[in-house]
């Protein structure tokens, strides 16, 4: 599903009720309280029914209870009113959340028509599609937009973790490589490298790399555990115990904490049109299937 929306005021100084409220939302999203969310969200529709902001955090926030039926009328009317690829996407989002697959990818592969390709929209759709098992055909989605958009660095993300799905570990390895030497801060893009490197047998490399995340994120509790994991492959057991979250030796396994912590790219107040998405399906249902194991696979492999 999309990042949830922020909003950023145009200008500076005293701030509007609206926008107060708006930001309050989208505050109570990240923090994941999606009821809150959707009260703010709720009073600004009092209002105005037709605020785009309010309508996608409104959304959102109903997706998260997993109550997407109950949002898809808000953004089918909320599209038809304004030519908005973000709220487009989220609608393919909530009709996927809702169980109407067909229908969510028949309305993002319109999405995905622009020219250029709403990035959001691709990842959305690819997530759809690898969800419904079509895994070759979100590659083909993915590698379709980035012949037009080559410098989207999550498009290259969700490529890799598609290819992971499709057991190509060595070429998900290559993209996952080439991606952290152009964004080394990303802990996100480690991680998937780290786990890459895990399925080939390479602990060591891959212990590094948990440790330079964890240098980043102290708190990640589940790069901890694989980190963990890691150290007893190597027959490192004492050692890969104290990193287990809450070990003994948690906060030495980890090194110093570095100059960027958290390492995830930050995402800014945007309007609905601007919203950033993770890839859906393959931060979650892609990312559960990596890390059960892709040596079975879900489709053909690939070299």
């Amino acid at each position: 599903m999309p990042k949830p929306p922020s909003f950023k005021p145009a200008q500076r100084g005293v701030q509007s009720p609206r926008v107060q409220t708006l930001e309050r939302a989208a505050a109570a999203l990240r923090a994941h309280r999606p009821a809150e969310a959707e009260q703010l969200a709720a009073e600004i529709l009092k209002a105005s029914r037709t605020d785009s902001a309010a309508i996608s955090i409104l959304a959102h926030a109903l997706i998260a209870q997993d109550r997407a039926a109950e949002a898809i009328p808000h953004l089918e009317k909320a599209v038809r009113r304004a030519d908005d690829p973000g709220l487009e996407t989220l609608l393919g989002a909530a009709l996927g959340s809702a169980g109407r697959r067909a229908e969510a990818i028949e309305q993002l592969r319109r999405s995905v028509a622009r020219r250029p390709p709403f990035a959001p929209a691709v990842q959305e759709l690819a997530g759809q599609l690898s969800a419904a098992g079509r895994n070759e055909e979100a590659i083909a989605v993915v590698e379709e937009a980035l012949a037009i958009l080559p410098g989207q660095i999550e498009l290259k993300l969700a490529l890799a973790r598609l290819h992971l799905v499709c057991n190509a570990r060595g070429t998900a390895r290559a993209i996952l490589a080439d991606l952290r030497e152009v964004e080394p801060g990303r802990t996100d893009i480690g991680i998937e490298l780290a786990r890459t490197m895990m399925l080939d047998g390479e602990y060591a490399a891959a212990s590094d790399i948990y440790r330079h995340v964890l240098g980043l994120n102290p708190d990640d509790a589940l790069t901890r555990a694989e980190l963990a994991t890691c150290l007893m492959e190597m027959g490192e057991r004492d050692v890969g115990e104290a990193a287990l979250p809450g070990g003994a030796g948690a906060a030495a396994i980890a090194g110093p904490r570095g100059p960027c912590a958290g390492g995830v790219v930050a995402w800014p107040l945007l309007l609905p049109s601007q919203c950033l998405a993770d890839i859906p399906a393959a931060r979650f249902a892609i990312g559960r299937q990596a890390r059960r194991g892709t040596s079975a696979g879900t489709g053909r492999a690939r070299a």
